[in-house]
């Protein structure tokens, strides 16, 4: 693979996202991160300050571009020649959702985006950033969740929310 997309809203970016971003980024020349808007989330940081958190954790590996999106993935991924949407799966409950969105991520792009799932390592099969946030909101462990660069402004965020 030339060029491969991975897409979050990374409310935070925890370490199962970057696990499956370092892993992705090994299988292509280019892994663009797409820091996306999903208008059915509610969340916690800003899309910007989403963004600048992924750049933070993500700095050491030297084949990724970071970008802020809010449209249909396949109109940029046509503009940049991408034709892989790299996805992590942690259980079958992710499986389900995935697929739907591979189907029609290949129906939108009247077959041009393939979708490669990637399955999580077992230590973080039951990571989410809700799980994060979650565990956040009442001052819990965060370390095996979160990267050390970022923990503490989740910290902060969380005692914003309440």
């Amino acid at each position: 693979m030339k060029i491969a997309l991975y897409s979050g809203t990374f409310d935070p970016i925890t370490k199962g996202h970057q696990e499956i971003i370092k892993r992705a980024s090994k299988m292509c020349e280019k892994l663009v991160v797409a820091v996306l808007v999903n208008k059915n989330k509610k969340t916690w940081f800003s899309q910007a300050e989403r963004k600048e958190m992924v750049q933070s954790v993500l700095q050491d590996i030297p084949n990724i571009e970071i970008i802020e999106y809010d449209g249909l993935l396949v109109d940029y991924m046509a503009k940049i020649d991408c034709k892989y949407i790299i996805r992590g799966l942690r259980a079958v409950a992710d499986y389900e959702y995935e697929l739907t969105l591979a189907y029609g991520n290949f129906e939108i792009s009247s077959g041009e985006v393939e979708t490669v799932f990637i399955p999580s390592s077992k230590k973080y099969l039951y990571i989410s950033s809700s799980l994060v946030r979650e565990v956040a909101s009442y001052d819990g462990k965060l370390d095996n969740y979160l990267d050390d660069r970022i923990v503490e402004k989740i910290r902060v965020r969380s005692k914003e929310q309440k």
